[in-house]
């Protein structure tokens, strides 16, 4: 090969190898912010190998397209991933219909450990309809946020938001804020997450959940999922 042709070659590589490396480090920082996001009817598809469920949770038709339904005593599913885990700040989302009828305290997800560190989106259920609790342990810090007097119907569909920004823990459904309290975040422990049921299989949920979402970052309102 002429001294030309080597020249045009390595001029060549110059241009290309810098931006293919550029690109490589945009697309694994971006791997890193991207969005968890189950949609519950494909999740045995989605996460193999990684998934216990008990009951026989179903599938039912609803607006967004196919939910799974939970009966409120035996359903759940068991996973053997934990999203949250290293994140500073994040957003879980979830589309849900909290149906009639089922418990008074019902966790629907449950993130962490057990007793340890956890994250917890509960519901408190009676004949008026639902409120929603969320909590948080993180190390020797912890957060409830509850209000009996913010309730809505039953056997309708929602779309609730707990956002941890800045050392608050605020929450939302359909896009409006509700409560806000104050939790220093450390990196929560744990491996597990449960959907239904708190993960030692108590306080059932009774309804059906389409989506739930995890993002790596506080989001506002205008960046929740469309619902």
């Amino acid at each position: 090969m002429s001294k030309i042709n080597l020249y045009i070659v390595f001029s060549i590589l110059a241009v290309i190898l810098p931006n293919h490396l550029i690109m490589k480090q945009k697309n694994k920082a971006e791997s890193k912010t991207a969005p968890t996001e189950w949609v519950l009817s494909n999740l045995k598809e989605k996460m193999p190998g990684k998934m216990r469920v008990t009951g026989n949770p179903g599938t039912v038709k609803c607006k967004y397209g196919e939910a799974v339904s939970f009966n409120g005593t035996t359903d759940a599913i068991f996973l053997d991933s934990m999203p949250l885990t290293g994140m500073e700040q994040f957003t879980i989302e979830v589309i849900f219909q909290p149906a009639s009828g089922g418990n008074f305290e019902q966790r629907f997800l449950h993130f962490g450990e057990v007793q340890g560190d956890r994250v917890l989106m509960e519901l408190r259920s009676n004949q008026a309809g639902w409120y929603f609790d969320a909590y948080i342990k993180a190390g020797d810090q912890q957060c409830t946020l509850i209000e009996p007097n913010l309730s809505h119907a039953s056997n309708q569909w929602y779309h609730l938001a707990y956002v941890i920004d800045r050392g608050k823990l605020i929450t939302y459904v359909n896009g409006k804020k509700e409560l806000e309290g104050n939790i220093h975040l450390v990196p929560l422990k744990g491996d597990k997450t449960s959907i239904g049921a708190r993960q030692n299989e108590v306080s059932w949920f009774k309804g059906a959940i389409y989506k739930i979402r995890i993002t790596n970052k506080a989001l506002k309102p205008g960046n929740f999922m469309r619902y």
